[in-house]
């Protein structure tokens, strides 16, 4: 068979996501997707070009405090990501995006905020090509007010409660739908649908008409910011849950609870969002695997790289 058909293959619905990643043996599979364990550069590597429709991960984040499942210093965050990138540019479909949630950080003793996430948003468009399609927000209620010098006991900063959600293309024109992730209508909404709006100029020049069938649309464009509740609910916005199944399946078993878990309700509506049935999601930093479990709900392919053998395991417990 030449080249060409091969590659034609990887774009059926129906091909296995172990075909994607021909060289190494999935440490556990499900009906839509495959676990690896192993470094995910490596892994990437060795996956076809243009294979995988969406990319969705959030890796280490560069912080001064040292946490267990590794972090990279801020000062050496671009270099240490940039290799990741260009390989998952590489394996993007043309129509493809790639999500990429990455917190912010304070500098070290001081009460001011690091750019090492800006550096690396500049070096990923300049450098290695991605457009820049969106700037999302990711509202977590989970997070601690920290660093606690300067929130709660000088009290000279705010708690953070936003974390960035970048969504990168490789055109300008990456698929997409917002007609998949629309969020119920308001009662004022559905009020004014109801007795109509007075025809005005707003003192922006926006005209507002005397009739308008948005209800008809079927639900409410949600904004950049993700949070509150989406079609399935499949989980709330925090990633501190403690008697969701993952968890409470992880104590009983003495398994290890991975510290930064996703909330299963932002992989949902990215993967809503940015894909359609059959479609392939990988994410390179899966630690719970919390990306192939909702991509698995939703009936996509998925593919999850994990370093971390005991987050692999206990991943299990999502399927």
């Amino acid at each position: 068979m030449s080249a060409g058909k091969q590659a034609r293959l990887v774009f059926t619905p129906r091909t296995p996501v172990t075909s994607l990643v021909p060289d190494m043996a999935p440490f556990y599979s499900t009906r839509h997707g495959a676990a690896y364990l192993g470094d995910s550069h490596e892994i990437l590597s060795t996956m076809r070009e243009g294979s995988i429709n969406l990319v969705l991960t959030s890796p280490p984040y560069a912080l001064h405090f040292k946490k267990e499942y590794g972090n990279v210093p801020k000062d050496q965050y671009v270099k240490w990501f940039l290799p990741f990138a260009q390989q998952i540019y590489r394996v993007l479909a043309d129509d493809g995006s790639f999500i990429l949630n990455i917190g912010g950080s304070y500098n070290k003793g001081f009460p001011t905020r690091s750019v090492y996430h800006f550096r690396l948003l500049l070096a990923l468009v300049d450098e290695v090509g991605f457009q820049l399609a969106q700037e999302c927000f990711w509202y977590n209620p989970a997070k601690m007010p920290m660093p606690a010098e300067w929130v709660t006991v000088r009290r000279v900063r705010v708690k953070d409660s936003v974390e960035y959600v970048w969504w990168f293309s490789k055109t300008p024109h990456p698929k997409a739908n917002n007609r998949t992730v629309l969020r119920p209508y308001s009662a004022d909404m559905i009020r004014l649908n109801k007795r109509g709006v007075r025809a005005t100029v707003r003192p922006s020049g926006h005209n507002i008409k005397t009739s308008f069938d948005k209800v008809a649309a079927g639900g409410a464009i949600p904004s950049n910011v993700i949070e509150g509740k989406i079609p399935t609910d499949l989980l709330r916005f925090g990633n501190n849950a403690a008697n969701d199944t993952y968890t409470k399946g992880c104590k009983e078993a003495g398994l290890k609870i991975h510290p930064a878990r996703f909330p299963a309700a932002l992989p949902e509506f990215f993967i809503r969002l940015l894909t359609e049935e059959g479609d392939v999601v990988v994410d390179p930093f899966a630690g719970s695997n919390t990306t192939g479990a909702v991509a698995e709900e939703l009936d996509r392919r998925w593919i999850a790289l994990e370093v971390v053998k005991e987050y692999l395991d206990a991943s299990k417990l999502r399927f």
